[in-house]
């Protein structure tokens, strides 16, 4: 008997309007859709939300392995004017 989907829809909406009448009909289904939508624009701000975290992570790692780089680059440097002042003491 009910082995098609709309079948069940029927049943579905018939159950819905002996529940709650045919006058709260409308503003049960704009209740639905008003929180589906939200549910979707939820979805959309968490997806979006973990893409920026994504892209985020990844320029914060390209950023430290440069910023790791320069501070080499320091030392290598200070170590160098270590030396020449030692140097200089020396003399």
């Amino acid at each position: 008997m009910i082995d098609n989907p709309t079948d069940i829809i029927i049943i579905l909406v018939v159950i819905a309007v002996l529940f709650f009448g045919s006058s709260k009909m409308p503003e049960l289904f704009r209740a639905l859709g008003r929180s589906m939508g939200e549910f979707k624009k939820g979805q959309l701000e968490a997806e979006m939300e973990m893409q920026q975290m994504m892209s985020s992570n990844v320029v914060e790692k390209g950023e430290r392995s440069e910023s790791v780089e320069e501070l080499e680059k320091k030392i290598v440097e200070l170590q160098k004017q270590l030396e020449a002042l030692k140097q200089s003491k020396k003399a």
